[in-house]
């Protein structure tokens, strides 16, 4: 396990990315998302991995991506923010009602994040659907509850989001990374039900 290593997730559409960007800002590192990187370049080069074609395979090159991921941010210093982590590829494929492969769990086992992980709950205020996300807010729903059950089924911590602006999000996980190194043994706050 990582204890550095802090993912952000949830639904799409639900301020991952821009808040990531902002925490960027701030100097935190961070790894970027795998699904949007894979669905450019799957529609790019007429790959068949996408959401709406075989999601299997996407989700397989999902699964390299977040490990590749955990190898590269091993290399540098501080604590490191990830888009998504290794279950979120169990929450993907339970969304999508494909049955998880034994080597996913197992990766999901050995490639750990630090027990706090920072859910992005579902906001219909802000939920926006594009070409490459396609999903609806219901899904994004679906989405969110899935990620919940795959991490705390590996024993993570989810800490919900504030519904707030993005700046006040930033320094809500800021302030939740101090705490951390301050205390690694803390429970995490009580935002309400992620």
């Amino acid at each position: 396990m990582s204890d550095r290593f802090f993912v952000v997730t949830g639904g799409p559409g639900s301020g991952k990315t821009t808040l990531l960007h902002a925490l960027a800002e701030r100097g935190f590192r961070r790894m970027p998302e795998a699904g949007r990187a894979i669905i450019r370049d799957q529609v790019r080069i007429g790959g068949p991995a996408l959401p709406w074609g075989d999601r299997a395979r996407f989700a397989e090159l999902m699964l390299a991506w977040e490990m590749r991921s955990w190898h590269e941010a091993s290399s540098l210093p501080g604590p490191v923010l990830f888009d998504r982590g290794v279950p979120d590829v169990i929450g993907y494929l339970e969304v999508c009602g494909l049955p998880v492969p034994g080597h996913a769990r197992r990766a999901a086992e050995t490639f750990r994040y630090a027990r706090t992980v920072f859910v992005a709950p579902p906001w219909r205020e802000i939920f926006v659907g594009d070409a490459e996300r396609r999903q609806s807010f219901a899904e994004a729903e679906a989405t969110h509850a899935a990620m919940l059950r795959a991490y705390g089924a590996l024993g993570y911590r989810a800490v919900a989001l504030p519904f707030a602006p993005v700046a006040e999000r930033a320094a809500f996980v800021a302030e939740q990374i101090a705490l951390h190194f301050a205390n690694p043994a803390a429970p995490p706050p009580r935002t309400g039900t992620p």
